[in-house]
């Protein structure tokens, strides 16, 4: 890795603005162990295309956000340097080129050191209230904390399109808006109406799908089946797919893919190199289109 270091500033930002954003970067570096980064960063396949400087960037917004952001062991759980560094590193990747600021209006990760159950009331769109006591790998707030297994986080670092951390991470930038409905605060540049067009399209397409496997009229589709639960899980699913297999992400979904990377501003297909679907996925023969 170069030395590059990414400061959040602009030419339009005041000289004041932008010392104060160096003195909280280097107040933030000055948190983390540095000579960690390397061998964190060899142990986390989805970070392997990134080039140097995105990697330098990549680790100035994992040390703000460990700065910015509360880690809360609970129920005894561990939770060491190495542990911490990397989990902010995984958290960063989604908004490698947004920006702290999509993580806005929340400030704590609950980490638990295995799966947990909430045990809360839950009233569903027909108005019934049920007691919600599945176990549970992780869970995003609104407006309030993230919480995650630490043994998930650990189990989701390997290129399975498993990822906790980036399936709660996204749920909060798709809260972003006000809500979790699978639609995120979009770019200027970016059409609602065509997001909401493929995005649906693609999630009926997999609803579809699961419907049938469950019937035993066809194979589990290549995408996890828990996507169909609901938008809000279809696009945090979809983003785990985004990072860790974008090319079955692009091969199954194109149009869902070329909306995470307008979105994300990221092209993980260019820069990682294909791998295997998970054990027990197939790969649709050929590409959803509307």
């Amino acid at each position: 890795m170069t030395k590059t270091r990414f400061a959040p500033t602009s030419p339009t930002v005041n000289p004041v603005t932008r010392w104060w954003q160096a003195r909280r970067l280097r107040r933030a570096l000055a948190g983390v162990d540095a000579a960690l980064w390397p061998r964190i960063i060899a142990e986390l396949p989805l970070l392997q295309g990134l080039d140097d400087t995105e990697l330098a960037r990549l680790c100035d917004l994992a040390a703000l956000f460990l700065q910015d952001k509360s880690l809360e062991p609970a129920r005894g759980a561990c939770l060491s340097i190495p542990m911490r560094q990397g989990l902010a590193l995984q958290a960063c990747l989604p908004v490698l080129a947004l920006g702290l600021g999509r993580y806005r209006g929340w400030h704590a990760l609950i980490l638990y050191p295995d799966e947990f159950v909430p045990a809360r009331e839950v009233i569903d769109e027909d108005g019934i209230v049920w007691i919600d006591d599945a176990p549970k790998s992780g869970e995003a707030w609104e407006q309030g904390p993230v919480i995650l297994s630490l043994a998930d986080v650990a189990a989701g670092q390997q290129r399975d399109g498993y990822n906790v951390v980036i399936h709660e991470l996204a749920h909060k930038l798709d809260m972003d808006n006000g809500v979790a409905n699978g639609h995120p605060a979009l770019h200027a540049d970016m059409s609602n109406r065509q997001w909401a067009s493929d995005l649906g399209a693609a999630y009926d397409d997999l609803c579809r799908r699961v419907d049938a496997a469950d019937q035993g009229r066809g194979p589990e589709p290549a995408i996890d089946p828990y996507a169909s639960e609901s938008p809000a899980e279809f696009f945090a699913v979809c983003s785990e797919a985004f990072f860790e297999l974008p090319h079955l992400l692009q091969g199954v979904y194109p149009d869902v893919y070329r909306q995470f990377r307008a979105f994300y501003r990221q092209d993980p297909a260019a820069r990682l190199p294909p791998v295997d679907p998970p054990p027990g996925r197939v790969e649709q023969t050929q590409p959803f289109h509307q």
